[in-house]
Protein backbone atom coordinates (compact mmCIF):
# COMPACT_ATOMS: atom_id res chain seq x y z
CA UNK A 1 0.00 0.00 0.00
CA UNK A 2 1.30 3.52 -1.22
CA UNK A 3 1.27 6.37 0.71
CA UNK A 4 -0.82 9.44 -0.88
CA UNK A 5 1.29 11.76 -2.39
CA UNK A 6 -0.55 14.05 -1.29
CA UNK A 7 0.08 13.41 2.68
CA UNK A 8 3.67 12.28 1.95
CA UNK A 9 4.82 15.42 0.74
CA UNK A 10 4.10 17.82 3.92
CA UNK A 11 5.41 14.56 6.20
CA UNK A 12 8.69 14.32 3.63
CA UNK A 13 9.08 18.44 4.08
CA UNK A 14 8.96 18.80 7.96
CA UNK A 15 10.92 15.68 8.39
CA UNK A 16 13.79 17.71 6.38
CA UNK A 17 13.31 21.32 7.88
CA UNK A 18 13.62 19.36 11.34
CA UNK A 19 16.50 17.23 10.53
CA UNK A 20 19.11 19.82 11.28
CA UNK A 21 17.77 20.23 14.73
CA UNK A 22 17.39 16.63 15.67
CA UNK A 23 20.98 15.81 13.88
CA UNK A 24 23.55 18.22 14.60
CA UNK A 25 26.62 16.11 13.11
CA UNK A 26 28.45 19.13 11.40
CA UNK A 27 29.94 16.82 8.82
CA UNK A 28 26.76 14.80 7.92
CA UNK A 29 25.07 18.08 7.47
CA UNK A 30 27.70 19.15 5.34
CA UNK A 31 27.24 16.27 3.50
CA UNK A 32 23.56 16.70 2.89
CA UNK A 33 23.69 20.70 2.15
CA UNK A 34 26.18 19.66 -1.02
CA UNK A 35 23.91 17.14 -2.09
CA UNK A 36 21.18 19.70 -2.04
CA UNK A 37 23.13 22.47 -3.74
CA UNK A 38 24.36 20.01 -6.52
CA UNK A 39 20.66 18.53 -6.81
CA UNK A 40 19.87 21.93 -7.88
CA UNK A 41 22.48 22.14 -10.58
CA UNK A 42 21.29 18.82 -12.26
CA UNK A 43 17.91 19.79 -11.79
CA UNK A 44 18.54 22.33 -14.13
CA UNK A 45 20.92 20.14 -16.74
CA UNK A 46 17.70 17.53 -16.85
CA UNK A 47 15.29 20.53 -17.70
CA UNK A 48 17.09 20.72 -21.01
CA UNK A 49 18.19 17.12 -21.31
CA UNK A 50 14.94 15.57 -21.05
CA UNK A 51 14.08 17.41 -24.38
CA UNK A 52 16.85 15.88 -26.12
CA UNK A 53 19.51 19.08 -25.73
CA UNK A 54 22.14 17.63 -24.58
CA UNK A 55 24.05 20.70 -23.30
CA UNK A 56 27.83 19.53 -22.31
CA UNK A 57 28.47 24.12 -21.82
CA UNK A 58 26.68 23.83 -18.14
CA UNK A 59 30.06 23.50 -16.45
CA UNK A 60 30.58 27.35 -18.04
CA UNK A 61 27.04 28.71 -16.42
CA UNK A 62 28.28 27.35 -13.26
CA UNK A 63 31.59 28.93 -13.21
CA UNK A 64 29.88 32.29 -14.19
CA UNK A 65 27.47 31.83 -11.83
CA UNK A 66 30.19 31.15 -9.12
CA UNK A 67 33.25 33.63 -10.40
CA UNK A 68 31.28 36.35 -11.19
CA UNK A 69 29.60 36.74 -7.46
CA UNK A 70 32.71 36.59 -6.01
CA UNK A 71 34.68 38.62 -7.85
CA UNK A 72 32.56 41.47 -7.67
CA UNK A 73 32.62 40.65 -4.00
CA UNK A 74 36.30 41.01 -3.66
CA UNK A 75 37.28 43.54 -6.82
CA UNK A 76 34.20 45.65 -5.84
CA UNK A 77 32.83 45.13 -2.83
CA UNK A 78 29.26 44.45 -4.16
CA UNK A 79 26.99 42.54 -1.77
CA UNK A 80 26.37 38.87 -3.16
CA UNK A 81 22.50 40.35 -3.34
CA UNK A 82 23.57 42.19 -6.17
CA UNK A 83 26.47 40.29 -7.15
CA UNK A 84 24.28 36.81 -7.92
CA UNK A 85 21.70 38.75 -10.34
CA UNK A 86 24.68 40.13 -12.36
CA UNK A 87 26.06 37.07 -12.49
CA UNK A 88 22.89 35.13 -13.54
CA UNK A 89 22.53 38.06 -16.31
CA UNK A 90 26.13 37.40 -17.26
CA UNK A 91 25.04 33.70 -17.95
CA UNK A 92 21.24 34.35 -19.80
CA UNK A 93 23.24 36.30 -22.25
CA UNK A 94 26.14 33.58 -22.60
CA UNK A 95 22.87 31.09 -22.85
CA UNK A 96 21.34 33.33 -25.89
CA UNK A 97 24.56 33.99 -27.44
CA UNK A 98 25.28 30.51 -27.94
CA UNK A 99 21.90 29.02 -28.54
CA UNK A 100 20.50 31.37 -30.82
CA UNK A 101 22.80 30.44 -33.60
CA UNK A 102 22.30 27.15 -32.58
CA UNK A 103 19.07 26.70 -33.08
CA UNK A 104 18.13 29.80 -35.66
CA UNK A 105 20.59 27.40 -38.07
CA UNK A 106 19.40 24.09 -36.55
CA UNK A 107 22.59 23.31 -35.39
CA UNK A 108 21.18 20.22 -33.32
CA UNK A 109 22.41 16.96 -31.96
CA UNK A 110 26.11 15.99 -31.41
CA UNK A 111 26.95 19.56 -33.19
CA UNK A 112 25.05 21.16 -30.35
CA UNK A 113 26.50 19.08 -27.76
CA UNK A 114 30.14 19.97 -29.47
CA UNK A 115 28.99 23.79 -29.16
CA UNK A 116 28.56 23.76 -25.76
CA UNK A 117 31.51 21.57 -24.73
CA UNK A 118 33.67 24.21 -26.50
CA UNK A 119 31.81 26.51 -24.48
CA UNK A 120 32.35 25.08 -21.08
CA UNK A 121 36.73 24.72 -22.70
CA UNK A 122 36.00 28.39 -23.47
CA UNK A 123 34.89 29.63 -19.80
CA UNK A 124 37.29 27.20 -18.28
CA UNK A 125 40.50 28.78 -19.95
CA UNK A 126 39.30 32.05 -19.55
CA UNK A 127 39.47 31.24 -15.46
CA UNK A 128 43.02 29.73 -15.86
CA UNK A 129 43.70 32.86 -18.08
CA UNK A 130 43.03 35.66 -15.88
CA UNK A 131 44.98 34.50 -13.30
CA UNK A 132 45.73 38.04 -11.50
CA UNK A 133 41.59 38.28 -10.78
CA UNK A 134 40.70 34.68 -10.25
CA UNK A 135 43.73 33.13 -9.17
CA UNK A 136 43.98 30.36 -11.65
CA UNK A 137 44.13 27.05 -11.55
CA UNK A 138 44.70 27.47 -7.87
CA UNK A 139 41.65 28.82 -7.33
CA UNK A 140 39.90 31.70 -5.10
CA UNK A 141 38.59 32.69 -1.89
CA UNK A 142 35.70 35.28 -1.14
CA UNK A 143 36.90 37.74 1.01
CA UNK A 144 35.39 36.35 4.38
CA UNK A 145 33.45 38.79 7.19
CA UNK A 146 33.85 38.22 11.05
CA UNK A 147 31.11 36.18 12.07
CA UNK A 148 27.79 35.53 10.03
CA UNK A 149 26.29 38.70 7.85
CA UNK A 150 23.42 38.70 6.09
CA UNK A 151 24.87 41.29 3.54
CA UNK A 152 27.80 39.14 2.83
CA UNK A 153 25.70 36.14 2.56
CA UNK A 154 28.37 34.48 5.12
CA UNK A 155 26.83 32.22 7.89
CA UNK A 156 29.03 30.20 10.20
CA UNK A 157 26.02 28.35 11.03
CA UNK A 158 25.41 25.28 9.12
CA UNK A 159 21.35 24.93 9.74
CA UNK A 160 21.21 27.81 8.28
CA UNK A 161 22.94 27.13 5.21
CA UNK A 162 20.93 23.77 5.09
CA UNK A 163 17.28 26.00 5.22
CA UNK A 164 18.82 27.89 2.51
CA UNK A 165 20.07 24.78 0.40
CA UNK A 166 16.50 23.29 1.32
CA UNK A 167 14.52 26.23 -0.17
CA UNK A 168 16.47 26.50 -3.24
CA UNK A 169 16.41 22.70 -3.83
CA UNK A 170 12.77 22.76 -3.33
CA UNK A 171 12.01 25.46 -5.50
CA UNK A 172 14.43 23.53 -8.13
CA UNK A 173 12.00 20.93 -7.90
CA UNK A 174 8.82 23.64 -8.50
CA UNK A 175 10.22 24.92 -11.61
CA UNK A 176 10.76 21.53 -13.04
CA UNK A 177 7.02 20.43 -12.56
CA UNK A 178 5.70 23.82 -13.84
CA UNK A 179 7.45 23.23 -16.95
CA UNK A 180 6.35 19.37 -16.84
CA UNK A 181 2.74 20.53 -16.36
CA UNK A 182 2.66 23.44 -19.23
CA UNK A 183 1.78 23.46 -22.15
CA UNK A 184 5.69 24.06 -23.58
CA UNK A 185 6.04 20.97 -22.59
CA UNK A 186 4.02 19.46 -25.25
CA UNK A 187 6.07 21.53 -28.02
CA UNK A 188 9.28 20.68 -26.50
CA UNK A 189 8.68 16.94 -26.70
CA UNK A 190 7.33 17.16 -29.75
CA UNK A 191 10.17 19.37 -30.95
CA UNK A 192 12.36 16.66 -29.99
CA UNK A 193 10.60 14.42 -31.97
CA UNK A 194 10.46 16.39 -35.37
CA UNK A 195 11.23 20.08 -35.59
CA UNK A 196 9.98 20.24 -39.09
CA UNK A 197 6.71 18.72 -37.74
CA UNK A 198 6.64 20.92 -34.71
CA UNK A 199 7.44 24.27 -36.83
CA UNK A 200 3.98 22.88 -39.24
CA UNK A 201 1.99 22.34 -36.31
CA UNK A 202 2.48 26.14 -35.33
CA UNK A 203 5.39 25.99 -32.24
CA UNK A 204 8.03 28.42 -32.36
CA UNK A 205 11.07 26.02 -32.26
CA UNK A 206 13.77 28.80 -32.07
CA UNK A 207 11.96 30.57 -28.88
CA UNK A 208 10.64 27.27 -27.29
CA UNK A 209 14.45 25.86 -26.98
CA UNK A 210 15.80 29.42 -26.23
CA UNK A 211 13.21 29.81 -23.11
CA UNK A 212 14.22 26.68 -21.86
CA UNK A 213 18.21 27.42 -22.34
CA UNK A 214 18.37 30.27 -20.90
CA UNK A 215 15.87 29.07 -17.53
CA UNK A 216 18.20 25.93 -17.21
CA UNK A 217 21.49 28.43 -17.76
CA UNK A 218 20.10 30.49 -15.15
CA UNK A 219 19.68 28.09 -12.43
CA UNK A 220 22.81 26.71 -13.10
CA UNK A 221 24.56 29.96 -12.94
CA UNK A 222 22.58 30.11 -9.02
CA UNK A 223 23.82 26.70 -8.03
CA UNK A 224 27.50 28.16 -8.75
CA UNK A 225 26.59 31.32 -6.71
CA UNK A 226 25.57 29.58 -3.99
CA UNK A 227 28.19 26.76 -3.95
CA UNK A 228 30.76 29.60 -3.60
CA UNK A 229 28.91 31.36 -0.76
CA UNK A 230 28.71 28.37 1.20
CA UNK A 231 32.55 26.49 0.37
CA UNK A 232 34.10 30.43 0.46
CA UNK A 233 36.65 28.37 -1.98
CA UNK A 234 36.29 27.97 -5.53
CA UNK A 235 38.15 26.55 -8.55
CA UNK A 236 38.19 25.91 -12.26
CA UNK A 237 37.86 22.29 -11.60
CA UNK A 238 35.09 22.62 -8.76
CA UNK A 239 32.89 25.19 -10.83
CA UNK A 240 33.71 24.48 -14.68
CA UNK A 241 34.77 22.62 -17.41
CA UNK A 242 34.18 19.84 -19.15
CA UNK A 243 34.31 17.21 -15.94
CA UNK A 244 31.43 19.45 -13.80
CA UNK A 245 29.09 19.37 -17.60
CA UNK A 246 29.80 15.50 -17.62
CA UNK A 247 29.50 15.10 -13.72
CA UNK A 248 26.06 17.06 -14.17
CA UNK A 249 25.58 14.50 -16.99
CA UNK A 250 26.35 11.33 -15.34
CA UNK A 251 24.02 12.38 -12.10
CA UNK A 252 20.96 12.92 -13.90
CA UNK A 253 20.96 9.69 -15.99
CA UNK A 254 21.81 7.86 -13.28
CA UNK A 255 18.96 8.63 -10.82
CA UNK A 256 16.78 9.44 -13.90
CA UNK A 257 16.14 12.22 -16.42
CA UNK A 258 12.29 12.17 -16.91
CA UNK A 259 12.06 11.69 -12.91
CA UNK A 260 11.75 15.01 -11.03
CA UNK A 261 13.79 13.38 -8.09
CA UNK A 262 16.03 11.79 -10.24
CA UNK A 263 18.39 14.51 -10.44
CA UNK A 264 19.03 14.51 -6.54
CA UNK A 265 19.10 10.75 -6.46
CA UNK A 266 22.24 11.16 -8.86
CA UNK A 267 23.43 13.87 -6.62
CA UNK A 268 23.26 11.31 -3.44
CA UNK A 269 25.20 8.99 -5.39
CA UNK A 270 27.93 11.05 -6.62
CA UNK A 271 28.56 12.69 -3.44
CA UNK A 272 28.97 10.06 -1.35
CA UNK A 273 31.10 8.34 -4.14
CA UNK A 274 33.42 10.84 -4.48
CA UNK A 275 33.56 11.28 -0.78
CA UNK A 276 33.82 7.39 -0.38
CA UNK A 277 37.09 7.92 -2.29
CA UNK A 278 38.43 10.50 -0.77
CA UNK A 279 38.55 8.98 2.74
CA UNK A 280 39.02 5.25 1.83
CA UNK A 281 41.87 6.25 -0.62
CA UNK A 282 42.88 9.93 -0.09
CA UNK A 283 45.19 11.29 -2.49
CA UNK A 284 45.95 8.10 -4.21
CA UNK A 285 42.59 8.80 -5.73
CA UNK A 286 42.34 11.84 -7.50
CA UNK A 287 40.79 11.82 -11.04
CA UNK A 288 38.94 8.30 -9.89
CA UNK A 289 35.92 9.65 -9.57
CA UNK A 290 35.38 11.14 -12.85
CA UNK A 291 36.74 7.69 -14.45
CA UNK A 292 34.06 5.66 -12.02
CA UNK A 293 31.42 8.35 -13.22
CA UNK A 294 32.20 7.49 -17.40
CA UNK A 295 32.44 3.81 -16.62
CA UNK A 296 28.94 3.73 -14.53
CA UNK A 297 27.70 6.17 -17.03
CA UNK A 298 28.36 3.76 -20.04
CA UNK A 299 26.35 0.95 -17.98
CA UNK A 300 23.61 2.67 -16.97
CA UNK A 301 22.76 4.29 -20.72
CA UNK A 302 22.50 0.79 -21.82
CA UNK A 303 21.04 -1.15 -18.99
CA UNK A 304 18.92 1.29 -16.80
CA UNK A 305 18.29 4.09 -19.94
CA UNK A 306 15.85 5.43 -17.85
CA UNK A 307 18.29 5.90 -14.30
CA UNK A 308 17.57 4.07 -11.13
CA UNK A 309 14.42 6.38 -9.81
CA UNK A 310 12.75 5.98 -13.35
CA UNK A 311 13.36 2.33 -14.04
CA UNK A 312 11.97 1.60 -9.83
CA UNK A 313 8.85 3.48 -10.63
CA UNK A 314 8.02 2.07 -13.86
CA UNK A 315 8.32 -1.79 -12.30
CA UNK A 316 6.11 -0.30 -9.38
CA UNK A 317 3.91 1.22 -12.30
CA UNK A 318 3.82 4.04 -10.63
CA UNK A 319 5.05 5.99 -13.64
CA UNK A 320 1.78 7.22 -15.59
CA UNK A 321 2.95 7.02 -19.70
CA UNK A 322 3.72 10.87 -20.72
CA UNK A 323 3.65 12.04 -17.13
CA UNK A 324 6.39 11.23 -14.35
CA UNK A 325 8.44 9.18 -17.03
CA UNK A 326 9.19 9.38 -20.47
CA UNK A 327 10.46 6.77 -22.43
CA UNK A 328 13.88 7.74 -24.08
CA UNK A 329 13.68 8.27 -27.79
Amino acid sequence: MSLNPRIAWPIALVALVALPFVHRDTYHLHIVILILIWSFAYTSWSMMGRFGLVSLGHGGFMGVGAYVTALLWNHAGLTPWLGIPIALACAGALALIVAYPCFRFRITGHYFALVTLALSGIVLQVITATRDWTGGSLGMTPDRTKGSHLWALQFDDKVVWYLIALGVWLVGLAIWHQVDRGMSRYALEAISEDEDAAAAAGVNVTAQKLRITVISALMTAFAGALYCQYQMFISPDTVSGISVSLQMVFAVVVGGIYVSLGPTVGAVITLLLAEFLRIFFGTKAVGWDNLVYGLLLVLFIIFLPKGILGSLLERRGAAKPGAAVRKPA
